[in-house]
């Protein structure tokens, strides 16, 4: 597909449908008759220009987004993004979940969770040509793997700039690849999170719903050395300056006015076929969400609530609690809506415009079927598949196999390695091993895999593997009992639950991992056949689809054209932009939600227990109507949460919200409950963004905290 036919299709589509898409920042510029009468302020070309403000100052911390606020590297972001520092700094005699945390000075700051990063995406590259000219010819995993090399070229290449990490992003499922490069900021701090009664205000009660009271925001600083590049962390270390950082906004946004949010949303499935959907909302979401409950059980039963052991898992709690209700919503949704006919629907009228051109039935009249025969093919073991994907939850199996995968690829050249692996990779994974020793408790691990390795044992023959079963003695008639003393013994021998150990068996030979008596270091040699020829399986597979999903993708992208239609990419955890407006919605008949909560709300849903547990202070200055300068006329109160029509997912979480001016009005941490099913399919009546509102965030670092040191450190416009 042309470059031209992409951007002349956006340029069309946006008039019509203004708040749908997730745009890439090079677009914009065909927009900007219509971002300037929505609202925008400043030049668009600032907002496509990453080396400008605000674009700048918006930066990923790899599964979130931030942005700087001060000139001195301070970041903003959710405070549920941030969870796993504080979770990582808590103990149960210093919890910093419950308590909340402030340096009042620099030397205060606590290093964050080992490997936090701040990314500052500096270059994007359109490398399409490069990725895939010349391999027509190739499939299966001839393809994935052509296509991969060339990857870790480009890659290789963009990373010689010391201080940087860099990434090729495929969008519109392999039709484009852009090559990202991103400042990587290793010394990360903690600086400031408010309590978890306000932080969390509502917990997983509120999660996904409005109306909302949550103050979902908390600090980092990024630090770097003494001569501004990137370093790991040191006492010697000083504040990154950025070139541009935001303003925070204390007057705020009205109803109906204008916000944008610059991002990294994660993924989305809007162009996925009638196939896909049926089995993802009729099969995947409601026995993903089973495990997940069931995970979270077992961390209930095992680890009790204030001990050591829970705060351990409270990060992973918080994730598995999150997505359950999320696939809980999915499929409501998914049972109340027409999304399945609307995509049958969708596929016939494409397959007809098809048909109807000899010249486009020969480029794309195959590309529908051949793409649902892999998919069929995809779905054979797909218990099976997410038995074991969940099996990952249990730490000890998972770092024995990751350590034993690490000493063969030691063995290739750096190059042939598999990503994760290759020398560029070493420092998250030291990271990774250190982690552990703040999220594994052994009675917790173990539990959770015999779960699953009860569940597995349960699946159809055909399902199983003979290696698998062979490993955890699973070969005859099912005993737990006999599985428990097993696991038992293997969590009673090993050593890996030592950070020492594990960093120690980082540098080890195949050799010596052959001769290990650690039970989990036996296991992972006696599966590594196995976990590589189920590897080998998907790769082949993969390299299949991702030659015939751009044929789709592209099919799809010239009929949306001859329509007027939105042809922006799915997410892909890329620097994305949206644009929308502060507005309510009405969730069913008969109700409308207004767009903002107020600080008396606050206090109507307290009891005074967990999660609705406002401090009493907090109360108190609620009860005294302490305003000062962040009231709202127009609802008589500080405003805590509102809603907007921008167009997020998940990754969008820390994504500041902005004005006309670019200056920070919110941060964005969820959705309504309704809007959940926007991953798949946008609905211009339901999909509404949640922020925490800017004043409110600036009320409780004033009157509650007393984050003073703070608020005069960034520029706050009055």
């Amino acid at each position: 597909m042309k470059k031209w036919l992409l951007t002349a299709a956006v340029a069309t589509a946006f008039t019509a449908q203004a708040d749908e898409g997730m745009w890439q920042p090079h677009q914009l510029p065909d927009m900007a008759a219509e971002l300037k009468a929505k609202g925008l302020e400043i030049d668009v070309k600032s907002i496509s220009d990453l080396t400008e403000f605000p674009m700048n100052a918006v930066i990923s911390l790899g599964g979130c987004t931030a942005s700087f606020v001060s000139p001195k590297g301070l970041v903003v972001t959710n405070h549920h993004c941030a969870y796993g520092a504080i979770q990582y700094n808590s103990t149960a005699e210093n919890n910093l979940l419950q308590n909340g945390f402030l340096a009042r000075k620099m030397s205060d700051e606590l290093q964050a969770t080992p490997g936090s990063r701040i990314y500052v995406t500096e270059e994007i590259t359109n490398v399409t040509d490069k990725v895939t000219a010349g391999l027509n010819q190739k499939s299966g995993d001839d393809f994935y793997k052509a296509v991969e090399a060339r990857e870790k070229s480009l890659v290789a290449e963009c990373e010689q700039d010391a201080g940087y990490r860099c990434q090729v992003y495929s969008f519109h499922r392999g039709l484009e690849y852009y090559l990202v490069k991103q400042l990587e900021i290793r010394d990360v701090r903690l600086v400031y999170n408010p309590a978890g009664s306000v932080g969390k205000y509502g917990g997983d009660v509120d999660n996904w719903m409005w109306p909302r009271h949550t103050g979902d925001f908390s600090f980092y600083r990024a630090y770097v050395g003494p001569d501004g590049k990137p370093a790991d962390y040191s006492e010697d270390n000083v504040p990154f300056e950025p070139k541009s950082f935001l303003k925070v906004s204390a007057k705020g946004v009205q109803e109906g006015d204008f916000v944008m949010v610059a991002g990294y949303p994660g993924r989305t499935n809007r162009y996925r076929t009638a196939q896909e959907v049926e089995n993802q909302f009729g099969w995947t979401y409601p026995n993903s969400k089973i495990l997940r409950e069931t995970i979270m059980d077992i961390i209930y039963d095992v680890a009790p609530e204030g001990s050591d052991d829970r705060i351990k898992y409270e990060s992973t709690l918080a994730s598995l609690a999150n997505y359950a209700k999320n696939f809980t919503s999915m499929i409501e949704f998914y049972g109340k809506s027409s999304m399945l006919a609307d995509k049958v629907a969708m596929e016939q009228q494409l397959t007809n415009w098809i048909n109807a051109d000899a010249k486009r039935k020969q480029q794309y009249g195959k590309a529908l079927a051949e793409l649902n025969q892999l998919v069929a093919k995809d779905q054979q073991h797909q218990e099976r598949d997410l038995i074991l994907s969940y099996m990952g939850y249990a730490q000890m199996l998972k770092t024995a196999d990751s350590l034993y995968r690490l000493a063969n690829e030691k063995q290739k050249p750096d190059m042939e390695r598999e990503p994760g692996y290759q020398e560029r990779d070493m420092t998250r994974f030291t990271s990774g091993m250190e982690r552990i020793d703040r999220r594994y408790a052994e009675n917790v691990d173990k539990a959770i895999l015999l779960e699953m390795l009860t569940r597995y044992a349960m699946l159809p023959k055909a399902q199983r593997l003979p290696e698998l079963d062979k490993a955890f003695g699973l070969t005859g008639q099912f005993d737990e009992a006999k599985l428990q003393q097993t696991l038992d013994k293997l969590y009673a021998g090993t050593e890996l639950d030592n950070k020492e150990v594990r960093l120690a068996w980082m540098n080890k030979s195949v050799d010596e991992f052959r001769q290990s008596k650690d039970p989990f270091i036996q296991l992972a040699v006696q599966l590594y056949d196995m976990n590589m020829a189920l590897e080998a399986q998907q790769k082949q597979l993969a390299g299949d689809l991702m030659k015939v999903r751009p044929q789709y993708m592209e099919a799809i992208i010239a009929y949306n054209q001859s329509l007027g239609k939105p042809v922006y990419a799915d997410a892909n955890s890329s620097l994305r932009v949206t644009v929308g407006h502060v507005k309510g919605y009405a969730p069913q008949d008969g109700l409308y939600a207004i767009p903002f909560t107020r600080l008396e709300g606050i206090a109507a849903k307290d009891t005074g227990i967990d999660p609705f547990d406002a401090p009493k202070k907090q109360l108190e200055l609620i009860k005294q109507k302490q305003y000062g300068d962040y009231y709202m006329s127009a609802i008589d109160s500080v405003p805590v949460n509102f809603l907007s029509t921008l167009d997020t997912t998940g990754g969008n979480s820390g994504s500041p919200a902005m004005n006309g001016r670019a200056e920070l009005v919110g941060l964005l941490f969820d959705g309504v409950y309704e809007s959940i099913i926007g991953d798949w399919n946008y609905d211009d009546d339901s999909n509404r963004s949640i922020q925490v509102d800017s004043r409110y965030m600036l009320w409780v670092m004033q009157y509650l905290d007393n984050a003073d040191n703070l608020l005069e450190e960034m520029v706050i416009v009055k």
